[in-house]
């Protein structure tokens, strides 16, 4: 039984599936394995799909029945004779086979559970899948463990078990400890095996809040007051901003301790201004809108070309914004440093200066103050307080920041510009193609920031 011939149909349907709008040439079955044999059947599988220039490889978890409960319909890939296959991550019977796997640090058919010294997880729980899955697939077992499946594989250690293992083991508190994992060996170009990460499980942090619904709360706060400034308004988001802007500083100090990190030269500096351009370029062939502010992009990007050597580059987190940080009882944890997942593995494992990550967040209180905005009628009374609103948290922000690690970010005003305009580009082109009427948002900033 194979669900080969079902896929260039189930596939694109699927969030986590990063190539829509492409042409599947062949999908092939690269690994096929069985963890529970009979019916149900669970079965483990990595798929490729070649898509003419590239290929790409996807994790699947396919389970068949003969019976399929009304609960898993929604979950249906296909039918193959009598039996019904479908995404075995939403089967909670059979996703309880996979915590024993990673509760008994079990070897299975090739597959390999490991989880750090000491932990013990608890098995007799019930799971169910997140309902707000993207690149990847959340399974919550119980109300303790959150278990994500990395759903497109790219060989080698995902960047967010590297990390939040190196920093829970180097003793953060602003992470979330990677309890167990899961990988198999992949052969890399030269022949060897290379440990792959396929998922990691964490606590589940249950009465924590995202920030960006923290963030978003405070605007609408805001909105409701026609006679208030940001600062005056109950639901005044600033201390939390700086309280995050602190905490992002001292996981950058971490992760420049306990991973590579080193001083940039000239060519490097060079050499990121060039992807910058490309990436410029890029986006003004597909968003014609950008054309006007194309000289004076490219400038900001000429003026990191011409930065001094010295500039600090390091591991950081590399898809920076609110929602990658949730706020708990004793502050904010830090989460999915797993990067842009539509970036190869080497890009995402680059050593880059932290203020990649800096621009991210500033670009997220644009988001968080402006989206709101995006589909109304002009309001000039309203947008006026969503800048008002956005530069109080970037500057609060910041200045947590600055208190945590002895540098003020403002301060590196080149290098910090051109990355908050780079990521500008990056929405321009996402929003062009995804949220035409959110457009304005990003355009409207890069406006501001050539000014």
């Amino acid at each position: 039984m194979s669900p080969r011939r079902l896929l260039p149909e189930w596939l694109p349907q699927q969030r986590w599936f990063g190539a829509k709008g492409r042409q599947i040439h062949d999908i092939q079955i690269a690994s096929d394995r069985t963890l529970v044999h009979g019916d149900p059947m669970l079965r483990h599988l990595l798929v490729t799909v070649d898509l003419g220039e590239d290929s790409e490889t996807y994790q699947m978890l396919v389970g068949s029945r003969t019976d399929l409960p009304q609960r898993l319909e929604h979950a249906v890939i296909g039918t193959d004779g009598k039996q019904v296959l479908y995404d075995a991550a939403h089967d909670s019977e059979l996703m309880h086979v996979v915590l024993q796997m990673l509760a008994g640090a079990e070897e299975e058919n090739g597959l390999h559970c490991r989880h750090l010294p000491g932990t013990k997880l608890e098995t007799d729980l019930t799971s169910i899948v997140m309902g707000a899955e993207q690149s990847n697939t959340s399974i919550v077992f119980g109300d303790l463990y959150i278990l994500k499946l990395f759903r497109k594989v790219a060989k080698g250690v995902n960047p967010d078990l590297e990390i939040t293992r190196a920093l829970t083991e180097a003793g953060s508190t602003a992470v979330v400890p990677p309890l167990a994992w899961l990988e198999t060996d992949l052969a890399s170009a030269d022949g060897n095996a290379e440990p792959t990460t396929l998922g990691m499980m964490q606590p589940f942090l249950r009465g924590a809040s995202e920030g960006w619904a923290l963030a978003v709360t405070s605007v609408r706060d805001l909105y409701a007051e026609a006679d208030l400034h940001a600062d005056e308004v109950g639901g005044d988001f600033a201390g939390e901003s700086e309280r995050l802007g602190a905490t992002t500083a001292e996981v950058h100090a971490m992760l420049a301790r306990t991973l590579p990190s080193r001083l940039a030269d000239e060519a490097e500096n060079a050499a990121t201004a060039k992807q910058m351009h490309e990436r410029l370029d890029a986006a003004v062939a597909v968003v014609p809108e950008l054309a006007p502010f194309a000289d004076d992009l490219r400038a900001a990007y000429d003026a990191v070309a011409a930065l001094p050597p010295g500039v600090p580059v390091q591991r950081v987190h590399g898809d920076f914004h609110l929602g990658q940080a949730l706020r708990v009882e004793d502050g904010w944890k830090i989460i999915d440093f797993e990067g842009e997942p539509a970036r190869p593995l080497s890009e995402r494992i680059a050593l880059m200066s932290p203020l990649r990550d800096v621009a991210g967040m500033l670009r997220s209180f644009d988001y968080a103050a402006q989206h709101l905005l995006a589909e109304q009628p002009s309001n000039p009374s309203l947008a006026y307080r969503a800048n008002e609103w956005a530069e109080r948290n970037r500057d609060a922000f910041c200045d947590g920041y600055a208190r945590a690690c002895g540098r003020d970010p403002r301060e590196d005003t080149v290098l910090l510009r051109a990355m908050e305009l780079d990521k500008a580009v990056y929405e321009v082109v996402y929003e062009a193609r995804n949220r035409p009427s959110w457009l304005p948002i990003p355009l409207g900033s890069i406006e501001r920031l050539v000014r």
